[in-house]
This record gives structure tokens, C-alpha cells and sequence, in this order.
């Protein structure tokens, strides 16, 4: 299954589209001068495009060259020419909270002409807030959404704030992943009835995928992909051969990274690196059978925010590396794979030099955008730096 570069590059083929009327954007200025940091493969070269930014969580790169950016909090904005707009309009109701909020936007793969983007969210409803995917069109002037609808909200809702995921990778068949964390309950995670701890596989529709392992079968949830997933803040389609991807919060150690397959179980609470926050040890260790292991596992965690595959042309001895944003130690991992996607390596860029790092976005010129996790959170573009003699 083909996907756009990440969860968001390679969807138009055109000219842009054209912004109709003119937003108005509060002042957040780009920094004068890129930082120079020299990194194992190249120098990069790190500006702000905008600052001023409440807690981003996700960003997406506009035909135009401009951007959208969720906040935690529940606002959607523009961001064009280091300037952010106000509130875009037509967000669903957003539950803030612990670690629910406003989460990922992905858009359609024919945004250029359809305008469709999607939401997740953590949503209130009966028992308390889960996690919700809404979907809608932005508006000509991209100062609102248009038939903002829900498309799909988890089985079983509840008080608990942590652990709602969640990201959006877009398939090449428009369907969407996107995970879902086991909501502070373990065990909900290996229960195939409840759509905690798993990845889902949904249409553009909100309906369940064709391909899913429990669609027509009492055994399961239609809407299930994988189960055993402790918390997935990252997803990924490698367009190159359509490889799904995950980055996963493990508790004490046990950070994953997954390649999530229809029926498989990822073993969590029962199987996992590192411990329990107790300091227990895992009721089947690390490994066990009928349980998948992780492609790649960090411990300590370094608690992955998002994942992209990386297929642009700015950094080319990059191909099929794995780039991870990461909260803790505020830094993003770069893994190298390979050609049977194993992963052999791993450099750490940016430690602590911007702050926690939410999400990172493979730009369709190559170059990396980063989120900065804080009250005046950043867009950071990371880019070659140019050659000195």
C-alpha cells in the first residue's frame, strides 16, 4: 500500500492554490541568521519561522508555501511569512484534558482541488473524553472550516487524561492510521473489543478498511489494525515501498518503534523493554511468544513525539532514514536502515538546544520542520547548510 512521504508530503503536483483574501496574521518574525549545527552526515542549517506558538502539536505544509499548525489548546492557525493568524474557525469541540487536546491534522492526498483535512482530537461524550477524528474542507481564504464532521470516535470513553495518541499517516488509497494509547489502562490494550492500545485503519468515510483483520468477525473491533500498543504519538507510510511505521511511549524504558501489521499483537502491558514506573518488571519480559517485537527500542525512553520517513532530495544520504522527534532530551533521533528496513544505527541531533520537540514533518523541498513542545513553542526549519571553504 503507496502513501504520500510521511503522513504529508508529495500531494500536490501543480501550481499552488490561491489564497482569496488575505488573513489577518499577528506578528511571530523568523530569526535573522540560521543556527549552524554540524550533524554526522552534513552541517544543518536551523531557522524559526514563527514563534509565539502555545503548545504546537502538528504541522502540515499548504500548497501555497504557508502552513497549518495545531495547538494543544485547541486552535488552529496559519502560519505565512512568519506571521500567525488568529483561530481558524470550525474546530469540533476540543476535551483539553492532560494530555488530550487538539492532536495531528493530515490532509486529503487531493487537498489541491477537495480542500479536505482531517483532525484528531480528545472529544467529551459518555464517561468521560477519548479519542475522536474529525474531518473537514478549509475554507478558500483559510480562515475557517466548512462541514466540520466527526468521523469516528473511540468505543469506550473515560475520565483518565493520558494516552489519546495520536497521528494520522494517510494512505495511498486516501484510507487513514492512526493509533490510539491505552488511556492509562493497561489491559485495554489486549482487548480486541475496545479500540484503546491499537492502531486503526478507517476510509476517508469514518467506515472501517476492507484489509482490516476483524472486519466482518465478532473477535474483534472493524475499525482495528493492531493491538498491544501502549501509547503511538507517531505514524508513518514509507512511499517507497509503503512500510507502516510507529513511534511509541513506553513507560520506564521501552520507547518502540513498530511495524504494525493486520491481527498482530505489539504486547503491551505484557511484553515491553524497561519497567513499569514501579519498578516492576514485565509479566512476560521483554519477549515472548505471539508477541511482536519492536524494530527498535530506546531505553531510557527518550519519548518520541512523531516519526517520518525520510525519501527528500535536500539531504539525499539520508534516503529511508527514520527521523524521530523526541520530548525528552529534546532532540531528534535520525535512524539509519537497511534494504530490509533493520535499523543499524542511530544519531542524535539538537540535544537540548530548542526545547522538547513535538513533531517533525519531511518538507516536499527536503528540508525538515520541527515543533518546539512549549508556551512559546516554535516552527523550526531545518535545512543544509551551505559549504564553506
Amino acid at each position: 500500500m503507496q502513501a504520500r512521504q510521511g503522513r504529508r508530503i508529495g500531494i500536490w503536483g501543480g501550481a499552488a492554490f490561491a489564497i482569496v483574501a488575505a488573513l489577518p496574521l499577528s506578528l511571530a518574525p523568523a530569526s535573522a541568521e540560521p543556527r549552524i549545527i554540524p550533524s554526522k552526515k552534513a552541517p544543518l542549517a536551523v531557522e524559526t519561522i514563527a514563534s509565539g506558538l502555545n503548545h504546537p502539536w502538528s504541522v502540515e505544509v499548504l500548497p501555497d508555501g504557508s502552513y497549518l499548525v495545531s495547538e494543544k489548546g485547541g486552535a488552529l492557525r496559519r502560519v505565512q511569512s512568519g506571521r500567525i493568524s488568529p483561530p481558524i474557525s470550525g474546530v469540533p469541540d476540543v476535551a483539553t484534558n492532560g494530555q488530550g487536546g487538539l492532536l495531528d491534522i493530515a490532509l486529503a492526498r487531493d487537498f489541491e482541488t477537495s480542500r479536505i483535512l482531517f483532525l484528531t482530537y480528545s472529544a467529551r461524550g459518555d464517561g468521560g473524553t477519548g479519542t475522536a477524528v474529525a474531518r473537514a474542507r478549509l475554507s478558500e481564504d483559510a480562515t475557517r472550516l466548512e462541514g466540520t464532521t466527526r468521523i469516528f470516535q473511540m468505543s469506550r470513553l473515560t475520565t483518565r487524561g493520558q494516552h489519546f495518541g495520536s497521528r494520522i499517516a494517510v494512505a495511498g488509497d486516501g484510507s487513514l492510521f492512526f493509533g490510539i494509547g491505552d488511556r492509562g489502562e493497561g489491559e485495554r490494550a489486549q482487548d480486541p473489543r475496545d479500540h484503546a492500545g491499537a492502531i486503526l485503519h478507517i476510509n476517508p468515510d469514518g467506515t472501517p478498511h476492507a484489509d482490516n483483520p476483524f472486519l466482518g468477525s465478532s473477535d474483534g473491533l472493524a475499525e482495528i489494525w493492531s493491538k498491544g500498543h501502549r501509547n503511538p504519538q507517531g505514524i508513518a507510510i514509507d512511499p517507497k515501498d509503503g512500510t507502516l511505521l510507529t513511534a511509541e511511549h513506553g513507560a520506564r524504558g521501552g520507547d518502540e518503534i513498530n511495524n504494525p501489521r493486520p491481527g498482530y499483537n505489539y504486547g503491551w502491558p505484557r511484553v515491553s523493554y524497561g519497567r513499569h514506573y514501579s519498578g516492576a518488571e514485565f509479566e512476560l519480559g521483554s519477549t515472548a511468544n505471539g508477541y511482536e517485537p519492536p524494530l527498535y527500542y530506546w531505553d531510557p525512553s527518550i519519548a518520541p513525539g512523531a516519526i517520518a520517513v525520510y525519501r527528500g532530495a535536500m539531504f539525499p544520504e539520508w534516503d529511508g532514514n527514520l527521523i524521530v522527534a523526541a520530548l525528552a532530551y529534546q532532540l531528534v533521533a535520525r535512524l539509519e536502515r537497511d534494504e530490509n528496513g533493520a535499523i543499524l544505527s542511530e544519531e542524535r541531533m539538537f540535544g537540548g538546544e530548542f526545547g522538547r520537540i513535538r513533531d517533525v514533518v519531511v518538507a516536499p523541498d527536503g528540508a525538515l520542520l520541527l515543533l518546539t513542545d512549549e508556551d512559546d513553542g516554535a516552527l523550526l526549519r531545518v535545512s543544509r547548510a551551505a559549504a564553506t571553504d
